[in-house]
């Protein structure tokens, strides 16, 4: 039973004074009904705080949003109002980051819930989704890029403004956000190539299956950009038809991206997309990255961009170089393979002691080519050893 209601702080002063003379401290615990726990903490407080000790502690909090001065309520509300799609937890983080103590978390959040700028969210059930079987989480920088183009909005002048994004999958580090003048494949190589200069190349890219980064009527759903990067050394990843949530941390920026600049006059203009990029990837922590900034986590590749290669080669193989109309010649027949790897070489490598020949492109495994008919029958998962040397 609990201390009685009718002279608690009596009944504990008296407690305290027998327990330092008692020689079983649980017999006198359950003598007044209490827990040992209980009793070992009124007699600290008492060594502590002497009689003083002995009143029961108020359970109100020792701060609130209402007990804040106002320079620190003004300091919170402006930097809120500067990132005004920051949560409570970051928007305090930066707070520390300036000033080094700062009120609670929950204080954050009073403080934003009585200015308005947050409300209670409706939890929806959300129902669970595959994973990619060939897909793979980023456990270092430059593991894994993530690539999309951000659905359009009109800009500042009336026209399409559609950004291309490249995100680092394990950094969270934006390293394009840019708004291009068209789709077309050569445009979105230059873009690539210049972020290779910058960043060296990464060991696998993971896009969407929509041009120019897939073509889902072609072998592995391969198009000229998505060539030139295997040609690179760069191992290909996609999410599957119709599921964003493959994809689902760059469609999370995509969603940031919406909220901040989507709107006219906003990021139609170059200045303003890399100003929210540099905000995004220097000031802005992340809970995943324990709070820290992408730019504090991100470092440039090891593997160096030198430059497209001329072709491919392939060791103890057989190879052809791929022609304008995406075919090879195999004893003077003409085999269609793909017109995404024209002019680059394949490898041709025999398979045992039967007629079949596996088709090599770099380490992807195309398929399979049957001399005898001069057919071709693609893969539909490209595994396979590495093949190019």
């Amino acid at each position: 039973m609990p201390w009685k209601e009718t002279d608690a702080m009596k009944q504990r002063t008296e407690f305290v004074l027998r327990a330092f003379k008692t020689d079983n401290f649980r017999a006198l615990c359950r003598e007044y009904g209490i827990s040992p726990k209980t009793g070992y903490k009124w007699r600290e407080r008492f060594i502590q705080e002497g009689l003083s000790g002995m009143e029961e502690l108020s359970r109100r909090p020792k701060s609130s949003p209402a007990g804040l001065s106002e320079a620190v309520v003004c300091e919170m509300i402006r930097i809120k109002q500067k990132h005004l799609a920051w949560g409570p937890r970051k928007v305090r983080n930066i707070y520390a980051r300036v000033h080094g103590q700062t009120p609670s978390e929950s204080s954050f959040k009073r403080v934003f819930e009585r200015a308005g700028y947050t409300q209670r969210r409706r939890l929806r059930r959300r129902e669970e989704a595959g994973r990619l079987q060939s897909g793979r989480k980023a456990q270092a920088p430059n593991e894994v890029w993530t690539v999309d183009f951000k659905g359009w909005w009109y800009g500042v002048n009336g026209g399409r403004c559609e950004p291309l994004t490249v995100r680092d999958e394990f950094s969270r580090y934006v390293l394009e956000l840019r708004a291009m003048p068209d789709a077309r494949t050569q445009t979105v190589r230059e873009s690539f190539e210049k972020l290779f200069e910058r960043h060296g190349l990464p060991e696998a890219i993971r896009s969407d299956n929509g041009a120019p980064f897939a073509n889902t009527r072609a072998v592995l759903g391969l198009t000229r950009l998505s060539a030139w990067w295997v040609a690179l050394g760069i191992d290909l990843e996609r999410g599957r038809p119709g599921c964003p949530q493959d994809n689902g941390a760059h469609e999370r920026l995509h969603l940031d991206i919406r909220k901040e600049l989507q709107g006219p006059g906003l990021g139609e203009q170059e200045a303003v997309l890399e100003q929210w990029r540099r905000t995004f990837n220097e000031e802005r922590p992340h809970e995943a990255l324990n709070m820290l900034t992408p730019a504090e986590v991100y470092c440039a590749s090891r593997r160096r961009f030198e430059g497209t290669p001329e072709d491919l080669s392939y060791a103890h193989m057989q190879s052809r170089k791929v022609g304008l109309q995406g075919q090879i010649r195999w004893t003077d027949q003409p085999v269609f393979i793909s017109r995404a790897v024209v002019g680059w070489s394949i490898g041709l490598e025999p398979i045992g002691a039967s007629e079949r020949w596996n088709v090599w492109f770099g380490r992807l495994l195309l398929g399979q080519m049957e001399p005898s008919t001069s057919s071709f029958e693609p893969t539909t998962t490209g595994v396979g050893a590495p093949a190019a040397s």
